[in-house]
């Protein structure tokens, strides 16, 4: 099953379950709403009526304001030993603020405080109900399902201090979505194993399979919901692989006019322009 949050002209958003090329309204204002109902998945299988067409459709973010977003930093072995760092033996977790959430055609804002903003096509974990110190098996029921994200980062801002946060909360800058899709639809099911990459301008730029992760999405339910309850809606966008622009030599960064596909396979794409913030 996908779900998907869209914007109405209205200016209002909607959950809505899409089934090819049209979608069923689902009665919530986006997904994490829908998701904390307990029988959320009965209640969405089950919705018929009206259905809207897709063809025109504005995607919000999947979900528009979760109460977490919780990172994940080199979680990919190559990633790892492309930024020239050992192997580490927990999760990297640092956080992002709802208001850096864009949709999947939304332009990226680019801040004018940085001349370094990188891409990082990610697989982010949504979950489905709540969850605290969880069991393997209760870490794996509350999943709802995956949507591709692209943590965008501005380094200079990332490597001035030890601690990562200024450079990952610029506002307006991380797609998410276009659609939630839930395990059952995916090979792997909760731990998916899928072709994950970047293109810049048509330039393939990040390829690589989520079956390279270290801590794959059951394991960091279980680590992040050890410290804090994991609620319906919230985020873990469980890191990058390798291919990012400041590993590159000479290293690479986005710029205004260039467009940025990222993708997780059977996920969707997010298709982005970047775009100057219009700061003076």
């Amino acid at each position: 099953m996908k779900l998907a949050t869209l914007r109405n002209a209205d200016g209002t958003t909607e959950a809505v379950r899409v089934d090819g090329t049209t979608a069923t309204p689902l009665g919530a204002p986006d997904v994490g709403s829908l998701l904390a109902q307990p029988n959320w998945r009965e209640h969405a299988e089950a919705a018929a009526g009206a259905t809207v067409d897709l063809g025109a459709a504005a995607y919000a973010p999947v979900v528009t304001r979760p109460g977490k977003v919780v990172c994940v930093g080199l979680n990919y072995r190559t990633h790892i030993l492309e930024m020239g760092r050992d192997l580490p033996q927990f999760p990297t977790l640092f956080s992002k603020y709802a208001e850096t959430l864009i949709g999947a055609h939304d332009d990226i804002q680019r801040p004018v405080e940085t001349d370094e903003l990188d891409w990082e096509c990610e697989l982010a974990v949504i979950i489905g109900a709540p969850v605290r110190r969880a069991t393997t098996a209760e870490a794996e029921a509350a999943i709802a399902g995956f949507a591709t994200l692209n943590d965008i980062t501005a380094r200079d801002w990332q490597f001035r201090t030890k601690e990562w946060l200024q450079g990952k909360n610029w506002e307006a800058t991380t797609p998410v979505g276009p659609w939630l899709v839930t395990p059952d639809e995916l090979p792997g099911g909760v731990r998916p194993t899928l072709a994950i990459r970047t293109e810049v301008d048509g330039e393939v730029v990040q390829d690589d399979t989520t079956s390279d992760l270290l801590f794959d999405p059951v394991a960091l339910v279980e680590y992040i919901s050890t410290m804090i309850t994991l609620q319906p809606g919230d985020l873990i966008a469980s890191g990058t692989p390798g291919g990012v622009g400041h590993a590159r030599k000479p290293a690479r960064y986005l710029t205004a006019g260039q467009k940025v596909v990222t993708e997780v396979e059977g996920l969707g794409r997010c298709e982005n322009l970047v775009v100057d913030d219009g700061r003076d």
